[in-house]
């Protein structure tokens, strides 16, 4: 590493190569970081190219540097604003597991327990 880059600087790099777990960025001439695909943006990525190219100019986030290993997480992610949570309905309340099951279900509970019955008794525990 050319450079001492330290955790939570801000830098703008150029994407040097793109693999389906992450894109390389040049932070210098002689420094590379990587920004894994969860990184990349808020939300599912399934295809990093659909976001970033080779040559792209981008700002990326130092989260995490190994000096042995001679390794750079980085993060664009990092720099975005987090989107708000998406709730179908905001008036209703979410209902419980409990309010959700019906004990009473034939095809639920019900069956369930009268199995459980049936598979103590074959058994043989009291």
């Amino acid at each position: 590493m050319a450079k001492k880059y330290e955790v939570g600087d801000v830098l703008t790099g150029k994407v040097t190569g793109i693999q389906p777990y992450g894109a390389f960025v040049a932070l210098d001439e002689t420094t590379q970081g990587l920004v894994h695909i969860s990184e990349i943006t808020y939300g599912f990525v399934k295809n990093i190219t659909d976001f970033l190219n080779v040559g792209d100019v981008v700002q990326v986030k130092v989260l995490e540097v190994d000096a042995d290993a001679q390794k750079i997480s980085l993060s664009i992610r990092a720099l975005q604003e987090r989107p708000p949570m998406k709730r179908k309905d905001l008036q209703q309340p979410r209902k419980s597991l409990q309010d959700r099951v019906d004990e009473k279900d034939s095809v639920g509970f019900n069956s369930l327990k009268v199995k459980l019955r049936d598979w103590i008794e074959e058994s043989g525990i009291k």
